[in-house]
């Protein structure tokens, strides 16, 4: 790796909260253990099985963690977003994979080694608490999508994913804003655990309710209150 490349990867890493209020050498150090990675869309990271050797930071792109049932269908898991980092529970484990890790766009990330982090928990436990508090919120929030995915309707489901991809500079009140959706509505169905013709469906039972107006991937909402309502 260049050595120009260090200092922006030490400052990239000092941002996480996994290493908060860490020394400039401590950083440093996890530092040396990191590599840059480079996936162009539609390349695979890593496959289910796979032997783990660290856990990746996402700085740009967006990666897709899915696996494939017996039936042969995919089911995504977790849609990675810049700024998230993934693989550090399985890292902790000592086992393989259990999904397959692939890019929806062409991606850059950082991928720190396991070797770089046991070394800097063995010089300080306390940064286990801080390592084991950032997986127990990432665990928080994939239970609440497992709640609502099992106790929501179909149309409440999007409806909700509609309301969290909001830009953030959405205000209340009968505002018309439009919702980029992030990645194909196939891989979205997934994540809601619907099918792609479900999904379309509903975006069309949404659309003559008047809810909605559906231009490809711009999800126009003309009234933000009243989709609002929708939901219980």
């Amino acid at each position: 790796m260049p050595a120009n490349a260090r200092p922006d990867i030490a400052s990239q890493i000092a941002r996480l909260p996994l290493f908060a209020n860490m020394s400039l050498e401590e950083i440093e150090r996890i530092a040396s253990g990191t590599r840059e990675v480079n996936a162009a869309k539609g390349d695979i990271l890593f496959h289910k099985g796979d032997p783990n050797h660290g856990f990746h930071l996402l700085l740009s792109g967006q990666i897709k963690l899915a696996f494939t049932s017996a039936q042969g269908n995919e089911k995504v898991v977790e849609i990675i977003q810049p700024g998230q980092t993934f693989g550090e529970a399985i890292m902790f484990m000592d086992t393989p994979y259990v999904v397959y890790a692939q890019a929806l766009a062409d991606s850059h990330m950082l991928h720190i080694a396991k070797a770089a982090v046991f070394a800097e928990l063995d010089r300080d436990p306390r940064l286990a608490r801080k390592m084991l508090a950032s997986m127990a919120i990432r665990l928080h929030q994939l239970v609440g999508d497992l709640e609502a995915n099992s106790l929501h309707s179909g149309k409440e489901r999007i409806v909700s994913y509609l309301l969290r991809e909001l830009p953030a500079t959405t205000q209340e009140a009968g505002q018309k804003v439009t919702v980029s959706l992030s990645t194909t509505k196939g891989v979205i169905a997934s994540r809601l655990n619907l099918t792609q013709e479900h999904f379309s469906r509903i975006l069309h039972e949404l659309s003559q309710a008047g809810l909605i107006v559906v231009h490809g991937r711009q999800i126009e909402i003309p009234d933000l209150a009243r989709l609002r309502d929708y939901l219980p």
